[in-house]
């Protein structure tokens, strides 16, 4: 029977790992016009600064962060959504749907997130849960699971609302999240689109009102918002070096400004480190009935981590791997996994591999295996 361990290594960031060259800007965070604002960095969730983070405030139109999450997880992009005529109404910002207008789910998206369809959103939520309040709690639920407590959503679109609310530290949360997955990242990232426009001699050609895409070296996204009752917003997010940052400003007299400077200040307190090299031996298991006794498992591809200067210590790695495994085993076949951890919280795996082949013993080699075991079982215990 195969016995799983799980060995903990500590990764020590003392070592050659982390050279005295490794010095991180000791700059404070500028000066902010926000009434809240966060920056984080995006794998970890490390936060790297926070200004009245936890003050509930109108999120206005970075609410569609939360709906383009809600519809790639529970609609199909594919699908062709019908403008309601309660949809084509809605107030503010505004993709010009008509009723009775059929565009894909994925153009809508794009219209959501690069131009603030509002009536887009309700035309996305109406098809995917029958109405806009419906789909809020499925919104809401998302965020409460991923871990934005503060947060509740009555609309898909971020027109005020009392009971319509989040925060900077939780709209950073869920963010991070909507990350992971490629078509949102994609999608938040997107300078220009053109979509359909049915019943029009021209096409609609979005572009995109993030101006981070453009003025921020690494900039990918996210979402700017306004009303009255919320002032500028913008949740933000710029790559270098692999190193994702995103931070949040509400209620801001320089939305631009302050988010730029605050994606400067995150990416400063960041450094990727390397890990593991692809091709590095974690472990050697015991092979059963196979010409070798054992085989090497080896990362198979390279891992980095993002590092800050109070941080050093908290990444961790567990090896999970059998003890011992049946031959025959192939190259590159998937033994067991290494996952890295920050604070206790898993958020990276990579797999595993056998580092070469290993063939099953014939049955003359087994039975000669079992002959000489038993041979030199006697000659310990009787000679």
């Amino acid at each position: 029977m195969v016995h799983k361990i799980h060995k903990l290594v500590i990764v020590c960031l003392f070592m050659n790992l982390f050279c005295p060259a490794f010095i991180l800007a000791a700059a404070g965070p500028p000066d902010l016009t926000a009434k809240s604002a966060i920056v984080i960095e995006a794998s970890t969730g490390k936060v790297l600064y926070a200004k009245n983070a936890d003050e509930r405030r109108y999120p206005a139109s970075t609410t569609k962060i939360m709906t383009l999450i809600t519809a790639l997880e529970h609609g199909n992009i594919e699908d062709t959504i019908t403008t309601s005529a309660n949809a084509a109404s809605t107030e503010g910002s505004s993709l010009w749907l008509t009723p009775g207008e059929k565009l894909k789910m994925l153009d809508m998206l794009y219209g959501i997130m690069l131009i603030s369809g509002n009536d887009a959103t309700v035309a996305v939520a109406e098809h995917i849960s029958g109405s806009v309040g419906n789909f809020a709690k499925l919104m809401t639920e998302k965020a409460h699971a991923i871990g934005a407590a503060n947060t509740n959503f009555v609309n898909s679109s971020g027109l005020p609302d009392p009971n319509h609310y989040s925060t900077a530290r939780d709209l950073a949360k869920i963010t991070a999240y909507g990350y992971k997955n490629p078509l949102f990242s994609q999608i938040v990232g997107t300078r220009h689109k053109v979509i359909p426009w049915p019943g029009k001699d021209h096409d609609r050609d979005l572009y995109n009102e993030n101006k981070i895409l453009t003025l921020m070296e690494g900039g990918n996204g996210v979402k700017t918002g306004y009303t009255e009752a919320a002032g500028r917003c913008l949740v933000s997010g710029a790559k270098r070096d692999n190193v994702q940052i995103i931070t949040v400003v509400l209620d801001s007299d320089h939305m631009w400004e302050d988010s730029m400077a605050l994606l400067e200040y995150g990416l400063k307190q960041i450094k990727t480190v390397k890990m593991f090299n692809k091709g590095d031996v974690l472990k050697t298991v015991q092979v059963n009935n196979g010409k070798s006794q054992g085989v090497q498992l080896i990362i198979n591809e390279d891992v980095s981590i993002p590092v800050s200067e109070s941080d050093r210590e908290e990444f961790k790695t567990i090896i999970d791997a059998p003890t011992k495994i049946e031959a025959p085993i192939i190259p590159g076949q998937k033994i067991g996994k290494v996952r890295i951890l920050y604070k206790e919280k898993e958020f990276s795996s990579v797999d595993l591999v056998a580092a070469a082949q290993v063939e099953k013993k014939s049955l003359f080699g087994f039975l000669w295996g079992s002959v000489w075991n038993f041979f030199t079982f006697v000659i310990r215990n009787f000679a």
